[in-house]
């Protein structure tokens, strides 16, 4: 599994706004110059998350962006599923059941398995206040 830079900066962002939250909303201008990222791919990456109710968009020459919810009721998991898809690292084991006609005599299958528990127990658990506060 490897995680592409839209699910990177969607969590850049995401901790972005969480640090620097005062009230305030946003620019996705300002955090661009923050992470050395392109305005225009934040933008992208802002656009879902906002249809996901992650972040709340405010309108206006003041305008911006501000977290929906606090930063310790994201995970990690949550932010790259949104912006990755499944983190599986096979198809086999995504959470929704494929059927694979060897998956009963597949020797490889539970470590798979136990790969994707391993991963998903720590995205699960990390939020992004674990982040901020370098609680890993």
């Amino acid at each position: 599994m490897k995680i592409s830079t839209k699910g990177r900066y969607a969590l850049r962002l995401m901790i972005d706004l969480a640090k620097n939250e005062n009230g305030e909303p946003i620019r996705i201008k300002d955090v661009a110059e923050r992470q050395e990222i392109s305005d225009k791919y934040l933008e992208q990456i802002i656009s879902i998350l906002n249809k996901a109710g992650f972040v709340k968009s405010i309108r206006g020459p003041q305008g911006g962006y501000v977290l929906k919810k606090k930063p310790e009721d994201y995970t990690v998991g949550m932010i790259l599923r949104l912006t990755e898809g499944s983190l599986a690292p096979v198809a086999c084991v995504e959470e929704e059941e494929t059927d694979c006609e060897r998956q009963k005599g597949c020797v490889t299958y539970p470590l798979w398995k136990k790969i994707s528990a391993a991963i998903n127990e720590v995205v699960d658990t990390v939020t992004l206040l674990d982040l901020i506060d370098g609680q890993l």
